[in-house]
């Protein structure tokens, strides 16, 4: 968190402040790094935790026994308890609620389908030219792009939630992950010319 929250942040700490490298992606030859459950980092972004919403508030919602109110120990996702968990604030009935939650996080598997379809065909492409007998000095542009997506669709594949914590973020960030990933596909091509 030395520099902040965001994916860019990291990013700028694992590249500027600490060059890190977790594994070498076998085909590209791609210096990656692997994100570690930013589930905080992204929550941070939602309008939850602007609103001052804890974890606790949805995933261990509030329950009476015996006339006593006490959080639910039981961690689960909110929609395994709509009741307690969603309708304390929201006024929509379950069924929506259960929609709208489904809807953000089918939109945000469809974009990390999307980034890793490009990012696939990057790290194969790189592989095609490396065969081919571009240097690594000629790829080493392509390679950081794709270190840059990388990273940006593990941000949001590695957190839970499948983007519902802050929808916007995470489709902000795989939108990036995506251009990046071409990106790198478009220097591979620049190479074959």
């Amino acid at each position: 968190w030395k520099r902040g929250l965001s994916v860019e942040d990291m990013e700028k700490y694992y590249t500027e402040d600490v060059p890190h490298v977790d594994w070498v992606h076998p085909v590209s030859k791609t210096e990656l790094i692997k994100m570690q459950h930013p589930d905080y980092e992204v929550y941070t972004f939602g309008v939850h935790a602007y609103r001052g919403v804890s974890c606790a508030d949805c995933h261990m919602p509030y329950r009476s026994e015996g006339g006593v109110k006490f959080s639910d120990h039981h961690i689960q996702s909110p929609l395994n308890n709509i009741d307690n968990s969603c309708t304390v604030c929201h006024r929509w009935g379950k069924d929506e609620i259960k929609a709208r939650v489904e809807k953000i996080q089918d939109t945000t598997h469809q974009l990390m389908l999307d980034a890793e379809t490009a990012l696939v065909a990057a790290h194969k492409e790189v592989g095609q030219a490396m065969a081919a007998g571009a240097s690594d000095t000629e790829l080493k542009p392509a390679r950081n792009l794709i270190r840059r997506a990388q990273l940006r669709w593990d941000y949001v594949a590695s957190n839970n939630g499948m983007g519902f914590h802050a929808p916007q973020e995470c489709a902000r960030v795989l939108a990036t992950a995506i251009d990046l990933a071409q990106q790198a596909r478009l220097e591979v091509a620049k190479w074959r010319k």
